[in-house]
């Protein structure tokens, strides 16, 4: 890997650092405005809006430009959100724009791997950079808790600007400060993303026509016998994850005492072992192989009930690393393959955002099934059982319908997967 590569991973990672430090931030203005437990998930489920009803303008606008360019558009929308929760607009609506900004910002960054790199290298970009991602997000979780702690905000909001009333009164509105500085940080690597020689496509002049090509792209990702499972792994995969988020903050409340601040942390662990199972993959699986990853799936749902059995941190942090540990290593390889087949079908930036919409899309379904329980009064340790078995029997149906493609279409399967072994376009 060139120095070109490495700038794209410093931005993605200082991106993505902000974004989750934001997101506890983003509670804890929440909490210290007396909301209710249900809306918190909401934030999630207000950030990824955009992922959904903007995918068909997003990825064509990642296709427009250079994908630097975009990315450094996208960070610049992200700080503008940030800076309105300081002028206390409501976190939900402020959170919204801030998830335009990663809407627009994803096609871009995941597209230009594609663009940028041979495909015998991408499990191992992907490797990097989910990797990275996971790393961003320990360290965001982390670093949201810590900066929202009583101990840091004494000092963080004692750095008063001379005479100047600045309106930070809270830890809160402490931590966005820093945060809108870690996104200038990534915007400042994006000037320096490297450009390709992909060629840019013109954006359709009547936007129905752009619709009308992104409903095109997802029948034929959803038709493609590899391109249709691996993207129902990662469609499960990223709307479970984020869902998952929730429900430890709660288990920590609930099982073991934790406050915001403290959960967060516990949030880090989990993201410490995707990280661990992202890197295990990306070095010992290749792109033609990522479909025998699909059992870790089962598994992985399986072992989540076992939380609810937890109530002591020694046992919580091994329990946390191996569900985000079995979650790296069998999303890292199934990610890389749907970028592939994507890739090959309709272009980089236009897979990334049919990707993005099937996921988010998820995402959405999930959050809000989830807060509706949490609002019904279901016990935490009852929703962690039942998330479990849903991940694993929805992984199983997964698996049989693979099995069945095998069967019905091995030529077709045989002839997709030699491509992805010898690396062709």
């Amino acid at each position: 890997m060139n120095l070109g590569f490495y700038i794209i991973m410093a931005a993605q990672f200082f991106s993505s650092l902000a974004d989750n430090a934001l997101l506890v931030a983003a509670i804890a203005l929440l909490i210290q405005s007396d909301s209710p437990a249900w809306l918190t998930p909401y934030l999630k489920f207000f950030f990824v809006i955009s992922y959904v009803l903007l995918a068909p303008f997003v990825g064509a606008f990642a296709d427009r430009l250079p994908k630097g360019q975009v990315m450094f558009i996208s960070n610049t929308i992200k700080i503008i959100g940030c800076t309105l929760m300081l002028f206390h607009v409501n976190p939900l609506l402020a959170y919204a724009l801030v998830g335009l900004g990663a809407a627009a910002y994803s096609p871009a960054k995941y597209g230009i791997l594609t663009e940028y790199l041979p495909p015998t290298k991408l499990v191992v970009a992907n490797g990097w950079i989910e990797g990275l991602t996971v790393g961003s997000i320990i360290l965001g979780t982390v670093l949201g808790g810590v900066l929202i702690s009583q101990r840091v905000a004494m000092v963080t909001l004692s750095l008063d600007i001379p005479m100047v009333d600045t309106g930070i009164d809270t830890p809160a509105e402490a931590a966005i400060c820093l945060i809108i500085l870690i996104y200038a940080l990534a915007a400042f690597f994006n000037l320096y993303v490297p450009r390709t020689s992909a060629p840019l496509r013109p954006l359709p002049a009547n936007p129905m026509h752009t619709v009308i090509d992104f409903a095109d792209c997802v029948k034929r990702l959803w038709l493609d016998r590899l391109g249709q499972i691996s993207l129902a792994v990662t469609t499960l995969f990223w709307g479970a994850g984020a869902t998952l988020q929730f429900i430890v903050i709660e288990w920590a409340k609930v099982n073991m005492g934790y406050d915001l601040s403290r959960a967060s942390m516990l949030q880090g662990v989990v993201a410490l072992g995707i990280a661990v199972g992202a890197v295990l993959a990306s070095v010992t699986l290749r792109l033609e192989r990522a479909v025998r990853v699909i059992p870790l799936g089962i598994a992985m749902g399986l072992i989540v009930p076992l939380m609810v059995f937890v109530h002591s941190l020694w046992l919580a942090i091994p329990l946390m690393i191996m569900i985000g540990g079995l979650a790296g290593f069998f999303v890292v390889p199934m990610n890389a393959l749907l970028q592939h087949r994507g890739h090959n079908l309709m272009g980089a930036g236009r897979s990334i955002a049919v990707q993005n919409f099937n996921e988010n899309s998820s995402v959405l379904a999930m959050i809000a099934i989830y807060s509706l329980l949490i609002g019904a009064g279901v016990s935490i340790n009852v929703v962690v059982v039942l998330f479990g078995l849903f991940v694993a029997g929805t992984m199983w149906l997964v698996r049989l319908w693979f099995k069945a493609n095998r069967r019905k279409h091995k030529e077709e399967i045989d002839a997709l997967l030699e491509i992805a072994r010898s690396g062709t376009h």
